[in-house]
Order: structure tokens, then sequence, then C-alpha cells
């Protein structure tokens, strides 16, 4: 649709009210709406419009719909303020002769904006921004540092200079002649302050009441997720958070849930067998798919436009496999993301937390010391990344450098200066003296936005399929952060009042083992299958003459890796994913 030489384009996954009526953009009034995402709260908002006297025409039963009314009598913050949903929303209203963005509250749904020249561009993907004729692809190299860095680029950036992601929880007003530095983002959910809130005033019952209230957040969440036009189902792994996800829905259903897992045949990596015993108890409709190298490797060319721009979390390959293997089922699927950030589940949690209450004895330059002595000795991964880590100087550097792949990316990005992150903004930490929240609050505001949510819904939305994640119902988040630690990480086992919730459904031996993510052997495959790919990816020719990269210490790492002694995967991967993407661009 066309206003005044502003143009808004919307292309619809279906999913409530599959009829026209429902399509978008979507007018009312003086408003015009895109919005990408689902409203779950939406039929208690109309009840709510209606209670307060505003008795409206429906043409449908869409949550556009819904909002639009809301927009119209509420306005921006209370309507936002009032959803319970995920969404990116383009709002522009012809009165004020203004356009609003806005991001769901902890960014499950992605929105990129930015001016190129006087024209200003936003959409959910970076394909929409570079359709248009005056977008300028200026890659931008601080960017490309930080990707180095974390093998994902943390919002505001994005790959391209002057295209930023809104910040989760956020909007932005925009008038006819604003530019950037006249436009203020303003928050309508604060994560932060929500996490502190939650520490400074604590739930104050037993475990006990903690998991029952618990249960009845996750029931009403994952009731409200049920909501759906076409056919839906979840993913199980048959870990804890997926496992408590789908046995929550299974209780409240009355036909057999349809549930999804992938298997690898490689040992170690495989958690096909946990999910299907969990399916076998719950009675779900359960598919499996046991996937090859061969499968997993011919993703791989799929990647750079399936992830608009680069990201290197190998995860993302068996994720696009599971999403594209439940599409032939269902078209929308519940997950249990965030589980991990909000109930202590990393193992890091732990460790780093011990091992820093160790390494923090020994004097800092002694430890400088020995991180030069033992770098030049050939030694097994997990003492790599000790030496890498030791000489931090205090808690938030330590993790930091935990979570880091190139320690100095700016050593191998050309022309790069270090971003800032939320690593390195201390008015965006929490107060607390307990490491462990300070880590998983730094998870929850970073790499679960910009790691774990990017992977899930590019990977769903490349396969027309659309992922909801219970967990992060905000009023979940909420309620988790006002538990004390101890109800979270319980003698070294993480999660253990979301464990109280499960084992009322699931007998505990079914569930615990030793934690595994959802990986693949990327290293073995990086020295096997994909080694003549990847050589040509990084050959030093081709690195000089594209000139973003130093590539000594590209081929130093290659070959280190090539060698068998070190395991520079992840590392590489972040080069990798850059190189391929690039060249699709």
């Amino acid at each position: 649709i066309k206003i005044e030489n502003k143009q808004f384009g919307h292309t619809r996954l279906a999913i409530i009210d599959l009829d026209e009526e429902a399509n978008q953009p979507m007018i009312f009034d003086d408003i015009l709406l895109v919005f990408n995402g689902e409203i779950y709260n939406h039929l208690k908002l109309r009840d709510q419009l209606e209670d307060e006297g505003h008795f409206i025409q429906w043409r449908g039963h869409s949550d556009t719909e819904t909002l639009l009314a809301c927009f119209s009598a509420w306005g921006i913050e209370k309507t936002l303020q009032a959803t319970v949903g995920m969404f990116a929303i383009a709002l522009w209203d012809k009165q004020k002769k203004q356009l609003t963005l806005a991001r769901d509250r902890l960014g499950e749904k992605p929105l990129y904006w930015g001016w190129c020249g006087s024209t200003l561009l936003f959409g959910s993907e970076l394909k929409a921004l570079k359709a248009h004729p005056d977008f300028v692809s200026e890659i931008d190299r601080d960017a490309l540092a930080l990707l180095l860095q974390y093998n994902y680029i943390p919002a505001p950036y994005s790959i391209y200079k002057n295209i930023e992601k809104l910040p989760a929880g956020s909007y932005v007003q925009i008038q006819a002649n604003d530019t950037r530095p006249t436009v203020e983002i303003k928050k309508y959910w604060d994560l932060k302050a929500v996490m502190q809130k939650g520490l400074d005033q604590p739930f104050q019952g037993d475990a006990l009441e903690a998991a029952n209230l618990l249960e009845q957040k996750l029931v009403q969440s994952i009731s409200e997720q049920m909501l759906s036009d076409v056919p839906l189902g979840a993913f199980l792994s048959g870990g804890v958070d997926s496992s408590t996800v789908v046995a929550l829905m299974q209780s409240q259903s009355t036909k057999p849930i349809k549930t999804f897992a992938i298997g690898f045949n490689e040992p170690g990596y495989n958690e096909a067998e946990f999910a299907k015993e969990v399916s076998r108890h719950l009675g779900t409709e359960h598919t499996e798919l046991y996937v090859s190298a061969e499968d997993a490797l011919s993703v791989i060319a799929k990647l750079p436009e399936v992830y608009c721009e680069p990201f290197a979390d190998s995860s993302q390959i068996p994720t696009f496999l599971v999403m594209q293997m439940a599409k032939q089922h269902v078209t929308v699927a519940l997950s249990g993301d965030a589980g991990d950030e909000l109930f202590g589940g990393y193992n890091t949690y732990q460790i780093a937390a011990k091992v820093w209450k160790s390494v923090s004895r020994l004097p800092h330059p002694l430890r400088k010391i020995a991180t030069q002595v033992l770098g030049k000795i050939p030694t097994p991964q997990k003492i790599q990344k000790l030496i890498y880590v030791l000489p931090a100087q205090n808690r938030e550097e330590f993790y930091q450098l935990l979570v880091t792949h190139w320690k100095i990316p700016t050593n191998v990005v050309k022309d790069a200066q270090t971003g800032s992150t939320v690593f390195n903004m201390p008015n965006q930490w929490i107060k607390t003296d307990h490491f462990e929240q300070w880590m998983m609050a730094i998870d929850t505001s970073q790499y679960m936005v910009d790691d774990i949510l990017v992977k899930v819904d590019r990977a769903a939305m490349a396969n027309s399929l659309e992922t909801r994640v219970p967990m992060l119902d905000h009023r979940v988040v909420e309620f988790a952060w006002q538990l004390p630690l101890d109800f979270k990480i319980k003698n070294g086992v993480g999660k253990s009042v979301l464990r109280e919730v499960l084992y009322r459904h699931v007998p505990r031996e079914l569930i615990e083992r030793p934690k595994q993510g959802f990986s693949i052997p990327l290293g073995q495959w990086l020295r096997g299958p994909l080694r003549e790919w990847a050589e040509s990816q990084i050959s030093e020719h081709r690195l000089v003459q594209e000139g973003y990269f130093y590539p000594h210490p590209i081929r130093k790492v290659w070959q280190e890796h090539l060698s068998g002694k070190y395991d520079h995967a992840l590392r590489l991967w972040s080069i990798l994913m850059f190189q391929a993407w690039l060249e699709e661009q």
C-alpha cells in the first residue's frame, strides 16, 4: 500500500483467521498497520475494549485487527504494555504523519531499520531492505569483528552500516523530517529493571509453592500459545525444557500432541532416543528423523540465504533440519527455548563460578605469566580454554573471555574498532553478589536474543513455520527473576524448580542424565567432508582479494585445526559463515 510516497508491504504466513479480511497492510480509522508475529491474548483485549465502551464492528477474528483497534483507542505505549505476544510492528498514523516501529519485550521477532540517504527503510529481514533501490550495502567492519567474537552480531548492530536492529522491548516514533540523531529509542518494558526488581523483591514462599506458581504461569502461557487455526505441534529433545512444554501441552489436549525430534548416528550427538521415551510416556504423536552427515552438509549451501546477515552458531544446521521436518506436519510449533537462561541450566554457570573462585585467588601478574608459558604448549581443548581466560582482571571479563571465540577480533578484521555490547556497558548490569545470576542476566539480554532466538526464527521462517516460545511469556520471565538462586541451581544441578514441575508429569529417570547441547560434530567435518569447501572459502588468495581479513591469523588457525592437535571449529565457523554469506551477496 502506498500513502503519500510511503510504502508498506507484507507477506503473510496465515495462522489466526485464514480469511482474506485478515491480510495486511490493514487500515482502521486513520491508522495503517503491518505486523509480524502473534498476540496471544488478543481475544481478551477485544473484551477489554468492549468493557471500556469501545463498540467495534469487527470484520474478522485476526489479532491484527485487534491491535489496530487497541492502538486507536489506547495509543502506543498502553497497547504495547497490554499485549502478550511476539511481534515486530510498523504503524502509520495518517493524522499525526508519524511512523511507529515496535518490537516485542524479549526480541522474539526481528526488526531492522535505518536511513539510506533520505530514505527510511524498515523490515523483518535485511532482504526486504535490500530490495529497495536506495539501499546502500556497505559492510560494517565493527559488526564483523563482533561476529568473530560471539558468532552472532548483537543488537543494535547489523552487518550493514546505518542499518540497526531495534532493541527488544522498545519502540521508536519517526516524523517526516526526522533523521537518526533526532529519533529516540523508548522502552515500554525494561528487562534490566525486571531482573533487578525480581532480585530486590524475591519470592517469599518455599520450593513447593514456587513450583506450583511456576506451573500455573506456564500452563497459562502454553494455553494461550496453543491458539491456532492451523495444525500445531512441538519440538521434543527429551531434555528438561522441551519435555516440560510438551507435558503441559498434552495435559491440556484431548488429542495426542504432534512432537518432533532429530537424531544423529554419531556417538555423543544423539538425543532422539531420550525424546522417544518421553513421547511414549506422554502419549504424543511422535515423528523423528535421523540425519546423516550428508543431510546436514546439504543445509550449509542454504544458510547464507536463510540468515540474511552472517550468523555462526553451528546448531543452526540441526535447527533448520528439525524445522523442515516439522513443517511437513504442522504450521506452528512450540519450543522449550529460554529455560537455560531463566532457570540456570547451562553447565557454564556453575563451572565458571567455581573456576573463577579458584583462579581469582592467584595474583593477576602470576596468571598472566602462566598464560604466556602454557600458551606455547599444545594442550587438550579444556586446558586451552582455561589458558585463554586466566588473564581476566574480574569476573565480568572472565565470563566475556569464556564466551569469546576470537580474543582480539580487531587483529583479524581489517580497519575494525571494538564495538560496545552489554559486556562493556556496566550501566546495563544487574547488581548482585552471585556470579551465576550476573551470567544469566547477561545471556538473557544478549546471547538469547541475538543468537538463540535468531537461530530459531530464521530457520522456521525459511520453512514457512511459526515457532512460539512459552517460557518467554513476560509473566514467566518476571516470576523466574523473583526466584532465589537455590531454587534454580541446587546441589550442582540447574533448573531445580522447573524439574519439580516436570517430574509431576514425567518420571525423573527419563530425564536425569548429563546435559547435551543441540550440536553437530563440526570439528570432525571440517577435517573431513567439509575440508575442500572450507579451504575454498578461506584460501589466502581469496582473503587478500576481498580485503576484509588479515589472512595470516586465519590460515594459522586453519592449519592448527587440520593438524588435529587443536579444535578451532567454532572460531573457523564465524569466518566461514561470513565468507559464504559474502559469496551469496
